[in-house]
């Protein structure tokens, strides 16, 4: 029998634009939680700038030893974890700016990154204004898993997570900054939750691998309100834990032999 796999997910309100102040926070939040050893860490889509458009152009990440990138492989190291380093703004060797989860082993090296695909441009999203969208599905095969990695918006589209199940994913992250409008009524607030809440069910089940999203929290910038309730569902669709409305770290310790188990006796990603 295989040990169960520990796994972190972070659920915070960033600083816009604070890259130094949101990182620190981070660490401290992992350090807090690191006792047991961890597997792996999942942070939020834009954690380290908040959804701020001038941030994301004129603070981009590039690929090196510093910055932001270099900070989370440091983190990899001094508390050997995987984490997949919610998302950044990538600026590419051809000046392209992408919305790109990087993914860190244990050793603090880029094993993967992924570049968001579907973006959000819709009731007033603006996404694809200044970020170009990617085109290649990603599972990253860490050393007790293979992780396949969506993006929020990438959430309600069902084929992307055919494809990440097809490439021998057990467990899907999805990075993410699911907001409604800061000045949404209560009821109008509920709905979108029990949306959320749907969809993160719907993709464990159907896909009968841990589906795992880390969200930001609270008013991520003067026109948006993050919902928080970053969940860990299991593959039969059961939310085994939910961050809610609070800042927090979710721990978790969850059994992948269940996941390989289902995966033999129902091989869903040989059907189409």
């Amino acid at each position: 029998m295989s040990l169960p796999a520990k796994i972190l997910t972070i659920q915070f309100c960033p600083k816009l634009g604070d890259k130094m102040s949101n990182c620190n926070k981070i660490g401290q939040m992992i350090c807090d939680n690191s006792k047991e050893g961890l597997d792996l860490v999942i942070l939020p889509e834009f954690f380290s700038t908040g959804i701020d458009d001038r941030s994301f152009v004129s603070q981009p990440e590039e690929e090196s030893c510093s910055g932001v990138l270099g900070y989370f492989s440091q983190l990899a190291k001094q508390f050997r974890t995987n984490i997949i380093c919610g998302t950044v703004i990538e600026k590419a060797k051809d000046n392209k700016l992408y919305n790109t989860s990087y993914a860190f082993d244990r050793k603090g090296a880029i094993v993967g990154k992924y570049r968001k695909i579907h973006l959000y441009n819709y009731l007033g999203g603006n996404e694809g204004n200044t970020i170009n969208p990617g085109d290649t599905p990603v599972v990253v095969n860490f050393d007790f898993a293979r992780v396949g990695i969506s993006v929020c918006f990438d959430i309600r589209y069902p084929l992307l997570y055919k494809n990440l199940i097809k490439m021998g994913a057990e467990i899907i992250v999805s990075p993410s900054a699911w907001c409604t409008l800061s000045k949404s009524n209560k009821e109008d607030i509920a709905d979108f939750i029990n949306c959320w809440r749907a969809l993160n069910i719907a993709r464990a089940a159907e896909s009968l691998v841990y589906f795992i999203t880390s969200n930001l929290i609270g008013t991520s910038n003067p026109y948006l309100y993050s919902i928080g309730n970053s969940m860990i569902t299991s593959p039969m669709g059961k939310i085994i834990a939910n961050g809610q409305n609070s800042e927090c770290a979710i721990f978790e310790k969850i059994d992948l032999s269940v996941v390989r188990k289902l995966k033999k006796e129902y091989p869903i990603y040989n059907i189409d």
